[in-house]
C-alpha cells in the first residue's frame, strides 16, 4: 500500500508515502553518472544521468522505491498485487527485471516523452533479485515538469496511461481510478450547494461541507481520491519552505497510522514520506517516528564518480 503524488508550485515536487509492515534497510541513495548499472539481461549502463531517491542497496545494486534524475524526471513503484504480470525473456525486446526498471528509465531518459519511447520496447521479465528477495508486484508512475504517465504490467501486456490526476495508489488498475474520479466531481473546498427546490430547509451549518462524501478510509481507491482532492486544493506561499511543508501535509492526509490497517504479517503503516524538488535535486523525507523534515542535496556531491552515495535515514 502506498500513495504517490506530484505537486506543482514555483517548482515541481514529486514524492510518496511508503506503507509497509517492515523495512528492508532503506537509505537515501545517489547514483552518480559513472556508476555501472549492471543489468541481468541487457548490457551494463556505464554512463548515464545521476539520480537520487530511497533505495535498499543489496550487493551494491540500488533497489529504488522512487527516484528523480538530474534532469528532473521522476519515477515511483507502488504495490500492485494480483494484477502485475511479468514475462519470460522475449527476443527483440529490452528485457528488464522489475527491480531494474527505475534505474533503466532514469539513467537514459530526460523527460516523459523519452520514457515513452523506451516503454515501447520494454519487456518486464520474471527474474527475482535473489532467493531472499523475490519480485514484488508493482506498477509505476513516471513524471516530469509537464505531465505524468502510469505503466502497468497486465495480463495482456504493459499498458501506458496518461495520468492527468498525477496521483497513483494501488489496486484496482489505473483504468478504474480514472473512471472512479468522476464520482467525486461535486467535491469542493467551499460551501455545499443545495440541488433541492427552494424552500427545502438546508444550510451550511459548518465549514468544509463542500467536501462531504470525501472518503476517509485507507483503501487505495479512497486514498487516490483524498490525495487528489487535497493536492488540487492545496495552496502555498510560493517559496521552498512553504511548498515542501504543503507537500508533506498532502501526504499526511493519506498517511496510515500504525494499527489501523492490518496485513497478513502485521500492521501496514507509513514508514516514510518523501518529497523531491525535481528542479533542484533536493530530496526531503520524514519517517514515522521522526517527523522532522530532513534534506539531501544531489548536487552537493561529486556526480561524476563511479560509486554509490548512501545516506542513513533517521528514524528507520
Amino acid at each position: 500500500m502506498c500513495t504517490a503524488v506530484c505537486y506543482r508550485s514555483d517548482a515541481f515536487y514529486f514524492g510518496r508515502n511508503l506503507d509497509l509492515h517492515c523495512g528492508y534497510g532503506e537509505n537515501v541513495v545517489i547514483t552518480p553518472r559513472n556508476y555501472e548499472i549492471n543489468m541481468r539481461c541487457e548490457q551494463p549502463i556505464r554512463a548515464h544521468y545521476a539520480m537520487i531517491g530511497m533505495a535498499a542497496v543489496v550487493d551494491d545494486f540500488p533497489l529504488y522505491y522512487e527516484a528523480t534524475n538530474e534532469r528532473g524526471l521522476s519515477m515511483v513503484g507502488l504495490s500492485f498485487p494480483g494484477n502485475a504480470v511479468y514475462r519470460h525473456l522475449a527476443r527483440g525486446r529490452d528485457n528488464v527485471a522489475p527491480f531494474e526498471f527505475i534505474p533503466w528509465i532514469l539513467a537514459r531518459c530526460a523527460c516523459v516523452d523519452d520514457a515513452r519511447a523506451l516503454l515501447d520496447k520494454i519487456n518486464l521479465v520474471n527474474i527475482d533479485f535473489s532467493a531472499q528477495l523475490p519480485l514484488s508486484p508493482l506498477h509505476w508512475m513516471i513524471s516530469d515538469k509537464k505531465c505524468s504517465i502510469v505503466a502497468e504490467p497486465l495480463k495482456d501486456g504493459i499498458k501506458i496511461y496518461d495520468d492527468p490526476f498525477e496521483v497513483l495508489t494501488n489496486n484496482p488498475p489505473f483504468a478504474f481510478h480514472y473512471t472512479n474520479a468522476s464520482h467525486y466531481m461535486g467535491l469542493s473546498a467551499g460551501h455545499a450547494a443545495s440541488r433541492f427546490r427552494e424552500g427545502i430547509p438546508m444550510e451550511n451549518y459548518s465549514l468544509g461541507m463542500g467536501a462531504l462524501g470525501l472518503p476517509g478510509d485507507y483503501s487505495s481507491a479512497s486514498r487516490f481520491i483524498r490525495a487528489l482532492f487535497v493536492k488540487e486544493n492545496a495552496v502555498s506561499e510560493h517559496n521552498e519552505r512553504s511548498d515542501v511543508s504543503q507537500f508533506f501535509h498532502i501526504l499526511n492526509a493519506v498517511a496510515m497510522p500504525k494499527g489501523c490497517v492490518r496485513a497478513a504479517d502485521g500492521f501496514e503503516y507509513t514508514r516514510y514520506s518523501s518529497c523531491c524538488n525535481a528542479d533542484s535535486g533536493i530530496y526531503y523525507y520524514t519517517t514515522y517516528d521522526d517527523p522532522e523534515i530532513r534534506a539531501i542535496r544531489m548536487h552537493d556531491v561529486d556526480l561524476d564518480r563511479s560509486r554509490l552515495y548512501t545516506f542513513g535515514v533517521k528514524g528507520l
